[in-house]
Formats: C-alpha cells, structure tokens, sequence
C-alpha cells in the first residue's frame, strides 16, 4: 500500500512541520485542528518555512510552490480523515485525550487507513486498543524541528502488522528522514535516555550545584552537545518532559525516573519554556 493523501490532526508545531514534510514528499495533506486559528497560523507558519528553504537554496521556488499547493486545511475530523490513505495525530502528550481522538478517527476513517500517533512516549498498544484496527495503528515519533531533524522512531505495537509498519517506513524514508524500529516500552529509545539526562539537570539546577548557565555550558563545552539540556528542555516545552518522565515513572516503577521537584514546580507556574516566554530561561521580548 502507498501513501498519497495524508490526514494530520493537532496543528501545533509538531502537526506543522509533519505538514510540511508530508506535502514535500509528494502527498496530498490535510491539516485539522479544534481551534481553527491553529491552522491558520501553521498554514503562515509552513509558508515562512518554504520561503526560508528557497532563501537558502535548499529547495526552488516551484519545489515550494508545489508543496505549499498540496496542503488544505480541513473543517472537520470527517473531512481531514476520510479517504486518508495515513493519518497522522500530533495533539498534546495525553492518554485520555489521544485514545478518545484515535477511536473517533477509526470511526470516520475508511477500512484500510493507517491510524499513526506522534507520540513521544505513550504505548502504541494501548492507543490502539480503542480501535477496531490494531494492526493498522503504529508510532511515528518524529522529532523537533520536523522539517530539519533525520529521524523519525516507528513504533510497533504489539499488533501492528507487518505491511503497516513497511508502508509507514517507506513514507518516513520519503520524507527525507531516517526510519529506525523501535519496540512498544515507555519512553522507546530517544526519550528513555534524553529525558533522566534532562530530569538530572533539574535536579543538578535544584540542589543548587551550578547555574542553569553553567550546567549548559558544562554539557555543550564538555560533552559537545549543541544545545544544553536546560535550554532543550526549554524548547521541548517543560510540560511535555514532565510528562514524558511521568510515563517513564508509571510504566517502570522505578525511583530513578521519578521527576524533579522544580520541574513540576515550573509547570504548574505556567513556565513552559520558549513557547510560554519562560522557562529554565528568559524568552520575553
């Protein structure tokens, strides 16, 4: 099976760039989201993003045009899913609010859709539990920046059939990206090891043993990483890696994934990072 029309639900920064690959890579996409004003700003957002791309030679301007004439906003979860060859879910990293969006879409979709959740942590089999398809529902958890970062995880679940996953694959290999399997545990791989490397630099920032500065600094001059986790944690959003530790901690039930203090701390305070003008750091004006 090949995917030439491609449904993706959540137009926040995530949807946007799997948007905008999508359509590069030759499919027909629609983009739908509860909040109108949503698509809207990620139809200008995608816009900046290709007229960037040409700026700087990566892609000409028919390239851009192309991509841009293959992607419509959708008025409903009917009229984005369906005759969706794939469709991709990218709303906000939660149980309840992904399986409740994931049985409507089995519902409106047709027989052979994909049904694909970005998540970047949560099972894949108990996603799909809520459908009448387990063997079409998978994982595909892109990473941020879409449009700029290689690697996409596909996540079987326990039922996901062969063909999906090949077909899922294929598509992220179309995209330009690298596709690595990846078995259904909490976390998978990326974030399995990322995020107690980020927890352990909240608690290292909490115990007051070097400035979020510092710590940064120690991890890009020392380790040569190109971003440090404080200030990554700041663009990931602080409530998704509260999150994500909170499924690492709930699925494994150890101690040493149990998230920081000052972390939740942050959250609850609305400090969110980049996408809240605060975080570990200062992002206002």
């Amino acid at each position: 099976m090949g995917i030439n029309k491609v449904a993706v639900i959540g137009a926040g920064q995530m949807g946007s760039g799997i948007a905008q690959v999508a359509a590069q890579a030759g499919c027909e996409v629609r983009l739908y989201d509860a909040e109108s004003e949503r698509v809207s700003r990620s139809l200008a957002g995608i816009e900046k993003q290709l007229s960037g791309g040409v700026a700087k030679g990566k892609w000409t301007q028919e390239q851009a045009e192309q991509a841009r004439s293959r992607i419509r906003a959708a008025g409903s979860l009917q009229e984005a899913g369906e005759d969706a060859d794939l469709i991709i879910e990218a709303i906000i990293e939660n149980m309840n609010a992904k399986k409740t969006l994931l049985a409507e879409l089995d519902s409106v979709a047709s027989a052979q859709t994909i049904l694909a959740s970005n998540t970047s942590s949560l099972p894949v089999t108990e996603l799909a539990s809520v459908t009448g398809r387990p063997e079409q529902v998978i994982g595909m958890h892109f990473m941020n920046p879409v449009p700029v970062m290689k690697l996409v995880e596909v996540i079987r679940g326990l039922r996901t059939s062969d063909e999906t996953y090949a077909t899922v694959a294929e598509l992220a290999e179309r995209m330009g990206k690298t596709a690595l399997e990846v078995r259904d545990f909490p976390g998978f791989v990326s974030n399995r090891i990322l995020m107690p490397m980020i927890n352990e630099a909240v608690y290292t920032l909490y115990e007051g043993v070097a400035s979020a500065e510092a710590i940064d600094g120690v991890m890009r001059l020392g380790m040569n990483h190109p971003m440090g986790p404080l200030a990554l944690a700041d663009l990931i959003g602080l409530d998704t890696c509260l999150a994500i530790m909170e499924t690492l901690h709930d699925g494994f039930g150890d101690s040493k994934y149990r998230p920081c203090p000052l972390l939740r701390s942050y959250v609850h305070a609305g400090w969110l990072g980049r996408k809240s003008g605060r975080g570990f750091y200062s992002y206002e004006g």
